[in-house]
């Protein structure tokens, strides 16, 4: 999952300040061009948090800009983000998705806990029991 970043150049101060048209919640800047990439991957994934904490769909990223940046997600986050998103779309509580996989309610809040390791089949088996699927691909 990408995202598009704009990259403005502070003439002020120097360095640049990111944006995310999709997520306003990430706001970041770095001296260099380089830094700034990063701090905007670390904004990025901080602000997911926000959406997480809350229980509120995560916006999938809009297409590209001339001129905007991608900034890319790491596959486990965007593997919760898909699942979070599914449940709230369906209205399903934890508890209902922990009876559909038998599991604990305390585990499926930990498939959906960004801070928390989760095995990719358990995100799987989450999805399928919310009647998707996740694929990978290599290109």
């Amino acid at each position: 999952m990408q995202y598009p970043a704009r990259f403005k150049a502070d003439k002020e101060k120097g360095g640049y300040v990111v944006t995310f048209p999709d997520i306003p919640e990430a706001i970041t800047q770095g001296d260099t061009f380089e830094e700034a990439m990063s701090m905007a991957q670390d904004a990025l994934e901080t602000a997911m948090e926000f959406y997480f904490d809350n229980r509120r769909e995560v916006p999938m990223p809009s297409a590209r800009k001339h001129g905007q940046h991608l900034v890319e997600l790491p596959l486990s986050l965007t593997a919760k983000i898909l699942l979070l998103n599914a449940m709230i779309c369906q209205g399903i509580k934890p508890a209902e998705l922990a009876r559909r996989i038998g599991t604990s309610p305390q585990e499926v809040n930990r498939l959906t806990t960004l801070k928390h390791s989760t095995k990719i089949d358990r995100i799987d088996d989450a999805l399928k029991a919310l009647g998707m699927k996740l694929e990978l691909k290599v290109v």
